[in-house]
């Protein structure tokens, strides 16, 4: 068993936008480089690991460093803890993809699992890629603690893989900037401990 702490990268501009950030670099702003720099507040309280992973995206490696000070072991960026790529539909907002690309849109409404968005991939795809990466991540750290840092899309993946919750069903749970979630992952079977943490965010 692997128990893995799961953290969102902290804000960005395109957050508040709400904008597909995908794969394009985007930094944190000034409130997301506050709640990184809580968040290695709170894993200096008496929080362990034996590692540190993170996408290797800047929002998320940001977001990371703080914690892997605290923690005294250095950032892996794994490109495969990535948020899912949305192709074309990358830096716009859905109203902007509705009218420009009404087919990819109206996909991203319905929640569907296989439509692939041009230059991009799909949630299934995504679902997969995360699946396999958590996976390997588990066996190479059997019996410890790791801290993974990555995108509100890949918590979501993870949730459901967790719940059971199919890929197509409405998010109904909190996936916050810079929140906590402990999952435990014993081969094929995971298990969420707590989700949604963010007191630390107010202290």
């Amino acid at each position: 068993m692997t128990r893995i702490c799961f953290a969102r990268h902290g804000e960005t501009d395109w957050n508040i936008e709400l904008r597909m950030q995908g794969h394009v670099d985007i930094p944190l702003n000034a409130t997301g480089l506050a709640q990184a720099a809580a968040l290695g507040r709170r894993f200096a309280a008496g929080m362990e690991a034996a590692a540190i992973y993170s996408s290797d995206l800047l929002r998320a490696r940001q977001t990371a460093q703080p914690i892997a000070e605290a923690l005294g072991v250095p950032v892996v960026p794994l490109a495969g803890l990535r948020e899912r790529s949305f192709g074309r539909c990358e830096g716009l907002v859905i109203a902007e993809i509705l009218e420009r690309f009404p087919e990819e849109g109206l996909a991203m409404k319905r929640r569907d699992a296989d439509h692939v968005p041009q230059g991009g991939e799909s949630r299934r795809q995504h679902q997969e890629r995360i699946r396999a990466c958590v996976r390997e991540l588990a066996g190479c750290h059997a019996e410890q603690s790791l801290v993974v840092v990555t995108h509100g899309g890949v918590l979501d993946v993870v949730y459901r893989i967790a719940t059971g919750l199919p890929i197509e069903a409405p998010r109904n749970y909190p996936i916050g900037n810079a929140g906590i979630n402990w999952v435990r992952v014993e081969g094929e079977q995971w298990a969420i401990e707590s989700w949604g943490e963010v007191a630390h965010l107010s202290e």
